[in-house]
């Protein structure tokens, strides 16, 4: 498959910009795929892009450069730039910092736009809440208190999605995402990321 990522300033050459000098630039969050917003850049937006590590954009209604989230604070970090088959659309993979949309949305698509991890992504926030929070009487609380409990209470969940699998039971999938959410707790307690876990099995990927 042909490697299209645009790495550095030399890259941009082939980019086919349109005549006011401007491609359109599709956001995706790069933890969970979610599709964040659209907007245009020139060369010098995408440049400094790749020069700060931070998104730029081009208005056409003010003429003018704009680094996302310099007024707001919701920041785009850049993780990597592609273009399409065509050059003439850039894909900005971001680990967005806050809202993406100016309503304070997650995503100028609304919910549906979410890629397939973001079920799982919305968990792994709120177990790190309940990390930093600690609340009474939660029971995530309970089991990243006591590494005893959340790593027996690990292999509990591995034993019963086993069994369950081998039974060929329709609770299968409730053995397993019991297993997900015990597994999530034990790598946080372990001070392990799901980002981490994420770009392993991308690298797996190839």
């Amino acid at each position: 498959m042909t490697d299209r990522t645009l790495r550095t300033s030399d890259d941009l050459a082939d980019l086919a910009f349109d005549d006011r000098g401007l491609v359109p630039v599709v956001a995706q969050d790069a933890s969970d795929g979610a599709v964040l917003m659209v907007a245009w850049a020139n060369r010098e937006a995408l440049e400094r892009a790749l020069e700060t590590g931070f998104m730029h954009y081009w208005s056409r209604s003010r003429e003018a450069l704009w680094k996302k989230g310099e007024s707001s604070g919701n920041l785009q970090r850049v993780v990597s730039l592609h273009a399409d088959c065509d050059a003439d659309t850039v894909l900005a993979r971001v680990k967005m910092e806050g809202p993406a949309c100016h309503t304070g949305e997650a995503t100028c698509f609304g919910a549906g736009a979410g890629g397939g991890d973001a079920v799982l992504r919305r968990l792994w926030d709120v177990l790190e809440d309940r990390s930093r929070e600690r609340p009474e009487g939660s029971y995530t609380t309970r089991l990243l208190a006591d590494e005893n409990l959340r790593l027996k209470k690990l292999g509990e969940e591995t034993v019963e999605l086993v069994t369950a699998l081998i039974r060929k039971e329709a609770q299968a999938s409730e053995e397993a995402a019991d297993l997900v959410y015990h597994l999530m707790v034990a790598l946080l307690a372990a001070g392990r990321s799901w980002d981490e876990v994420l770009a392993e099995l991308d690298r797996r990927r190839g």
